[in-house]
């Protein structure tokens, strides 16, 4: 049976890919985060919204998530997904890896719903910045 989060996270590409940023934002905490990129977060919904539409904006709007190997580590209320995290776009010279090993930190709201708190597309390579 397909985890919970794996459903969630095809639903967050989706949004991405159809640049439908309203919906994403229902898929965050008030608080979350984003790494932007290395050294560049976005806090909060209307941040992160922003971010999306510049990053959407820098891929000539085409980019299109996909993920491959996910595992996901639960405990109680939070969960961590580690995932392979593939980005496709239409656009030749790129600063950032498009094959990432992501990492995600989720957190069940009072209906048991999970929200995205933490959206690290960069993983533990951010160490390396």
């Amino acid at each position: 049976m397909e985890h919970d989060l794996k459903a969630l996270i095809n639903k967050f590409d989706l949004a991405i890919k159809q640049e439908d940023f309203d919906t994403l934002m229902n898929y965050y905490t008030d608080d979350a985060i984003l790494v932007v990129k290395p050294g560049m977060i976005a806090r909060g919904k209307e941040e992160i919204k922003n971010a999306f539409i510049a990053i959407a904006k820098y891929f000539n709007n085409s980019i299109v998530p996909t993920q491959g190997e996910m595992l996901i580590l639960e405990a109680g209320d939070t969960a961590l997904v580690i995932s392979q995290t593939l980005l496709h776009a239409d656009k030749e010279e790129l600063e950032y890896a498009m094959d990432r090993r992501a990492t995600y930190v989720f957190k069940k709201n009072l209906h048991g719903e999970w929200l995205c708190a933490i959206d690290n597309s960069y993983g533990t390579e951010l160490i390396n910045h």
